[in-house]
């Protein structure tokens, strides 16, 4: 369990009271003073964590990040390393006494150095296109970076000139040439293995010049040194178009001075966090193998190989490898990254985080056996981590339902985890927050669903409450023990808040996760119906103000659930797809697999007809917000809200629709600071006016 505030655990029932007397509900604009903590890096000797802080900046309009550092003993507080405000990526030197880290200059990132002994932090790097984060060497002497600097670039550095100025017109050849929260892709550029001399540049030198170590027209990524230092490992796809091809990138080596690969680990799937065991003989990797009929999801297992043959060692273990618990409040920014597999100094044993049942906690695995034992365990999600190199210390973030993620320090021996940061508790200790029911509950086919219930603050059992149904996209994701505030701030403003883990949810197993496949929207929609009236059925619920609400496939399913029921009196669609057909032909990424439809939208329209929103706008007598960012590439606004509040308007039917300039399909968990704010304001507005009765002028047809 994570462990409880120290106030309340020795504060008697009387003190609570009163304490709880002095707080306040959550609101909307708490989000501006919220400290994200992110990337926790542990010295190699264990006794100190450097972690990225995210906090937003003044104007609202965006988040600064610094490096800080702190102690593992708890002594003493933790203390800032650099002002920021791009500082980001902190990677321990071998023998702990310097810190690589990224910071931009002239609009890219570049590597620079801090000696922990005191003084400024020096360039490293001074590449056209950047640097990203660090991987030193054995003997610290050398880092390896990725970066996308092109030979051309260094070429023109040098000339300090470009000779015509670069056309503005985009060649596309590839089915995915654009990226949501990023844009357009350059299919020129390619993230390629560098190195550099660690040695830090004297007073008034210029940084080193850095040595490409791969070239080609593939993308390598998290290079990673063998224990001798003599070459470097890295994963990538090296498939051309690989969209057509169920997934499959390998785990390679190359000389470290540049030369033909070699492959260290190859199945026929994906690999994810590979890692070199400490002896160099084996790695260990999160992925699957591809099954003969393709799924819409795959979930992952933990592989180790040793030369070609690789052994799962989680096959009779039918959960998640990785932390993948949603919520609206990962560090924005802060580069938080993927969940790492660490191997113990004698190779005996891998830890990783897993998720089962919206709880993500690290298990160390038997290398050999896959015997499991848990490191961490509770209602909480394990966010990132790191370990000593001999694995008996971690470094970990944790969050739950009522706390934004702290940095703790594990003891992988003695299993006890010690608190070491308290970023928001000067806050939260103002604020009266809800802990979260959790529920199960038979669905029309007698599968159990999991769900959470958020009653209002002040909650009375004789009183009837207005209910929002809060639906998750994905499909294949998550609700689960992490901070919501979009969902705290409901349950303050008076709102029971629903939400469900339906059929094609992660974390409970391959079976339940793909059982949507070709039938989404569906099944699922009649598991979210099931949970309302569960909970109305409590006698707490007023069943004639209910509302409903979800973002992405929560969207969708939004749109669904108001085209086939008209048991709510509003609905807040967000970032949704409403029309099949045009996200197949306008998304960010393909839909070439068969994963989720059998055929294609110009061979067999009918198939994804019949499952657009769209379709059903006839039906719709729900009120019907739509929430979309402009920049949207994922989830087209023209094919989703835009479409549907096009289709609602002809009909005559109560709608609004909400356009959040320059925001991509991250607007709730990364969108600018103030935008972030009045997305909730509004989603608020639209229920407090249909749900409550207030008089919100702002969405009348003037």
């Amino acid at each position: 369990m994570r462990p409880a505030p120290m106030l309340l655990a020795v504060t008697s029932f009387v003190g609570v009271a009163a304490l709880r007397a002095q707080q306040r509900a959550i609101s909307d604009s708490d989000l501006y003073a919220f400290r994200w903590i992110a990337s926790p890096q542990i010295s190699p000797d264990g006794r100190q964590v450097a972690y990225v802080l995210v906090t937003v900046n003044a104007k609202h309009d965006g988040y600064e990040t610094s490096l800080w550092i702190v102690g593992t003993d708890g002594a003493s507080p933790p203390r800032r390393l650099t002002a920021g405000p791009r500082d980001g990526a902190p990677r321990w030197s071998r023998d702990g006494k310097t810190l690589a880290f990224v910071r931009p200059k002239d609009s890219h990132p570049q590597l620079y150095v801090l000696s922990l002994a005191g003084g400024e932090a020096q360039q490293l790097t001074d590449l056209p296109k950047g640097a990203a984060a660090a991987a030193w060497s054995p003997d610290g002497k050398t880092i390896a970076f990725t970066s996308s600097t092109t030979p051309d670039d260094l070429e023109k550095k040098k000339k300090e000139k470009t000779d015509e100025p670069k056309s503005d017109v985009r060649v596309i050849v590839q089915a995915e040439y654009r990226a949501d929260d990023e844009g357009w892709v350059d299919p020129t550029e390619h993230s390629h293995i560098w190195t550099v001399s660690a040695a830090v540049p004297g007073s008034g030198e210029q940084p080193a010049e850095a040595h490409q170590v791969t070239t080609g027209t593939f993308d390598e990524n998290a290079p990673q040194w063998s224990p001798d230092g003599a070459r470097i490992y890295f994963a990538s796809d090296r498939v051309v178009e690989s969209y057509y091809y169920p997934p499959d990138n390998n785990f390679y080596s190359v000389p470290a001075a540049g030369g033909a690969l070699d492959t260290a680990a190859n199945i026929d799937g994906p690999i994810f966090g590979p890692v070199l065991s400490p002896d160099g003989k084996a790695v260990a990797f999160r992925g699957w193998i591809n099954p003969r009929a393709a799924r819409s999801y795959n979930q992952s297992d933990l592989f180790v190989s040793r030369g070609r043959t690789a052994k799962n060692l989680t096959a009779d273990y039918d959960f998640d490898m990785g932390g993948s618990v949603l919520g609206d409040q990962a560090p924005p920014r802060g580069g938080e990254g993927s969940s790492p597999t660490v191997w113990t100094a004698e190779g005996k044993a891998i830890i990783v985080a897993t998720t089962e049942h919206g709880r993500s906690n690290l298990v160390r695995f038997d290398a050999q056996t896959g015997a499991r034992e848990p490191l961490t365990t509770g209602d909480h999600a394990v966010l990132a981590y790191t370990a000593t190199p001999d694995a008996r210390t971690v470094a970990l973030t944790i969050g739950d339902p009522t706390h934004l993620p702290d940095l703790y320090v594990l003891d992988a021996s003695s299993k006890r985890l010690r608190q070491l940061t308290h970023a928001n508790d000067s806050l939260f200790s103002k604020l009266q927050l809800v802990t979260p029911e959790d529920f199960w509950y038979p669905s029309f086919d007698g599968r159990k669903i999991e769900t959470w219930i958020l009653k209002p603050v002040g909650f009375s059992p004789g009183k009837k409450y207005p209910l929002i149904l809060n639906i998750h996209g994905g499909p294949h994701t998550a609700y689960g023990y992490i901070f919501f505030h979009e969902m705290q701030w409901m349950a303050a403003k008076g709102y029971v808040v629903v939400y469900p883990n339906p059929r094609g949810s992660t974390t409970y197993g391959q079976e339940f996760g793909n059982i949507i496949q070709y039938k989404y929207p569906g099944d699922d929609y009649r598991d979210l119906m099931i949970a309302v009236d569960s909970v109305i059925r409590r006698g707490y619920v007023d069943s004639t103000r209910l509302g409903v609400t979800g973002g992405s496939g929560g969207g969708l399913l939004t749109d669904w659930t108001v085209g086939h029921t008209h048991r709510f009196a509003a609905a807040v669609s967000q970032r949704d797809v409403a029309d099949w057909l045009g996200f197949w032909y306008t998304a960010d990424f393909t839909l070439f697999q068969p994963t989720w439809f059998r055929s294609t939208p110009f061979r067999d329209p009918q198939e994804f007809l019949a499952r657009s929103p769209v379709r059903y706008a006839d039906s719709v007598t729900t009120p019907l917000m739509f929430i979309l960012g402009d920049a949207d590439l994922r989830a087209p606004p023209n094919q989703g809200g835009e479409a549907m509040f096009r289709a609602l308007k002809y009909l005559r039917k109560t709608t609004v629709m909400v356009r959040f300039p320059a925001e991509s399909h991250e607007l709730s968990r990364s969108g600018k600071p103030v935008h972030r704010v009045e997305r909730l304001q509004h989603i608020l507005n639209w229920f407090d006016k249909y749900l409550l009765g207030k008089a919100v002028k702002l969405y009348d047809v003037q």
